[in-house]
């Protein structure tokens, strides 16, 4: 009886490998994302090659091919709308690069009422952007906004600008919105991956004389470079995604001074009900935030392995 157990098992366990076991247990997941992310974007790709206008029913959805894509690449609109979200997404996450690297080696130190302070540094990024937003509105209000009275009271201007209806400053306000609410973000990566750095390397370096800024840029900034490669990859695709703020903020403009990709899409697709061009817009849309990923995962993620 004991024999046949064992065969049993020896020939369940000759049946079914460990490979094809770990393969049928991922299946349900890997179909579950199939039906979830992967199906929607094929269909939006195959939308994007036909002539869709819900405007225009009677037409139909005739087959374009590429025409659509063609289209995209004599659009000036769509052009503007790629030159507005890169500058967005590089000067803000560059900033808050900066700033958060500042905060997490401030709040890494031991000091009375630390865990006040990481609290309140936190709460910019607790509210929700469309709040946000309305807040940053009333804030660069051209009439009575906080911001024009401060900068009026010590000198630095005359008289009161529109900030977010004038375009030369109304993408730089979005910028300055944008950084305040999500550098406590990029602040508590960067802090998570200070904490894990052991206090030796630095007691060490101190008895060897070096200094702050050597310690830093020997020390910090190599053990520190997976979590920035993170922080950076986490931050640039959200904010090339940047939809809510700009459109609560400035609704795109003034005209398209800060109308992002993402506005862009929206307009085309329920707005004009343009749902074929809207389609090209979301798939060009996917392929930039996919640039960008694979542009940080060879070029710095292969600097960090060095």
């Amino acid at each position: 009886m004991g024999a046949q157990v064992a065969g049993s098992a020896t020939k369940g366990r000759q049946g079914l490998s460990e490979s094809q076991l770990g393969r049928a247990l991922v299946t349900p997941a890997v179909l579950v994302m199939c039906a979830v992310v992967f199906f929607p974007i094929l269909a939006t790709f195959w939308l994007s090659l036909h002539e869709y206008n819900l405007k225009y029913p009677y037409l139909g959805q005739p087959f374009v091919g590429l025409r659509n894509y063609i289209e995209l690449l004599s659009d000036s609109r769509f052009l503007n709308s790629v030159k507005i979200t890169t500058l967005f997404t590089v000067s803000s996450v560059a900033v808050e690069l900066v700033l958060g690297m500042a905060i997490a080696l401030l709040l890494n130190r031991t000091f009375k009422g630390r865990g006040i302070v990481r609290t309140a540094v936190l709460v910019p990024w607790a509210l929700t952007t469309v709040v946000m937003a309305r807040m940053w509105a009333w804030i660069f209000n051209s009439e009575y906004g906080v911001f024009n009275a401060i900068l009026h009271r010590f000198g630095i201007i005359d008289q009161y600008i529109p900030w977010v209806a004038d375009t030369n400053f109304a993408l730089w306000a979005a910028v300055g919105a944008d950084i305040w609410k999500t550098t406590p973000f990029m602040a508590l990566l960067l802090l998570a991956g200070l904490q894990i750095i052991p206090r030796e390397l630095y007691e060490a370096s101190m008895v060897d004389g070096a200094g702050g800024w050597k310690r830093f840029w020997s020390i910090t900034v190599p053990i520190l470079k997976p979590t920035i490669l993170v922080s950076l990859l986490f931050r640039t695709l959200d904010a090339a995604r940047v939809f809510d703020l700009l459109f609560v903020l400035t609704g795109g403009g003034p005209g398209f001074a800060t109308e992002s990709l993402s506005i862009y899409t929206y307009r085309s697709l329920f707005v004009n009900l343009d749902f074929g061009y809207g389609s090209a817009l979301a798939v060009a849309t996917f392929l930039y935030v996919m640039l960008i990923s694979f542009i940080y995962i060879k070029l710095l993620g292969a600097r960090t392995e060095r």
